[in-house]
């Protein structure tokens, strides 16, 4: 699988990461239970598929998915670990302290096993946070003790991705983006490529309706996020199917999977060709799709394979999106 820089900055910090990669957000048991084997299996066979790159958060089954990845990693090696802080507190600026930072990341280190971090991203902070020079000063401090050997942010917005993007350390911005979450495309990923900055793309299936899977009529568990957080009852619900509606969202996943099925790449699936034209996409370093078995890890990789996607693919994406959810989110995030 092809290899992207993820990380490069003044400090000597390089690191080579899998066009895609595995978001182990369902290995926390967030989507339903899934059990500690059953989450080792997903990673082994990913990384067995030639993924080398895994994001996790320290919220994820409040710790758990850090701990089965720390466990993998007793017994492998290669391989970039990005977690996440911040959302273990309240969202509020003056938590974003170099106290809690130390104490967060001393809490991931032992939970994964490491001296030193791959990468820290601050979980969707507040905007005033990724504004404030003090933020930046306390991540250049862990940096310089060696706790963190760099660091990015995960954002909500695209205003936040360009106001992190233009502070000097930043090495990665996640953003959700996928053919149903266009807008990055816009100054996003340019900025990024300009600065040097790696971009992570999440939610690159829009919670799964790319998969062309589901109905209007799909039930999801009671602990899964895209039945409790489907109007953001707990958080933002740009997480969940992209913040799309989601009887809009299946009937344009139809659409996109006829689409594949007119003029896609032979054998490769709806969501394996979502993927595709998301780590296509210039200026996108990394897509972190999530997997809860072993099938879905397998094919999620086989997608970082696949040849480059047919105009004709491109243009249909950017059609359903202008007609099911350019005016109602384009301007949303």
């Amino acid at each position: 699988m092809e290899q992207r820089t993820l990380i490069t900055d003044g400090r000597g910090t390089r690191r080579e990461v899998s066009v895609v990669g595995l978001g182990t957000w369902q290995l926390g048991a967030d989507w339903g239970e899934v059990s500690e084997s059953d989450a080792l299996a997903v990673l082994e066979t990913a990384v067995e598929a030639g993924v080398t790159f895994l994001d996790t958060a320290d919220v994820y089954g409040d710790g758990r998915s850090e701990q089965v990845i720390g466990t993998f990693l007793k017994s492998h090696e290669g391989i970039t670990v990005a977690t996440k802080l911040g959302r273990r507190a309240d969202q509020l600026p003056e938590n974003y302290s170099l106290d809690n930072f130390r104490a967060w990341t001393d809490r991931s280190r032992r939970n994964l096993g490491v001296d030193t971090l791959d990468l820290v991203q601050l979980h969707c902070p507040p905007s005033a946070t990724i504004d404030d020079d003090a933020t930046y000063d306390a991540l250049d401090t862990l940096v310089d003790e060696g706790v963190i050997a760099a660091y990015g942010v995960s954002v909500e917005t695209c205003d936040q991705a360009l106001s992190a993007i233009s502070r000097p350390h930043v090495a990665s911005i996640q953003i959700i983006l996928n053919a149903f979450r266009l807008k990055p495309l816009d100054a996003v990923l340019p900025a990024a490529a300009e600065a040097g900055v790696g971009i992570i793309a999440r939610v690159p299936l829009a919670s799964g309706l790319l998969s062309g899977k589901y109905t209007e009529a799909t039930t999801f568990a009671a602990d899964d996020h895209r039945t409790y957080n489907r109007h953001g009852e707990a958080f933002d619900v740009g997480e969940t199917f992209s913040g799309v509606d989601y009887a809009t969202g299946v009937r344009a996943a139809q659409e996109f999977a006829a689409l594949v099925d007119r003029v896609g790449p032979t054998g490769l699936s709806p969501a394996e060709v979502a993927l595709a034209w998301v780590w296509q996409q210039p200026g996108v370093t990394t897509v972190i799709p999530g997997a809860r078995n072993v099938q879905q890890a397998r094919a999620n990789a086989a997608a970082g394979d696949a040849d480059p996607l047919p105009a004709a693919l491109l243009e249909g994406v950017t059609a359903i999106y202008d007609e099911h959810f350019r005016a109602a989110i384009h301007g949303r995030w």
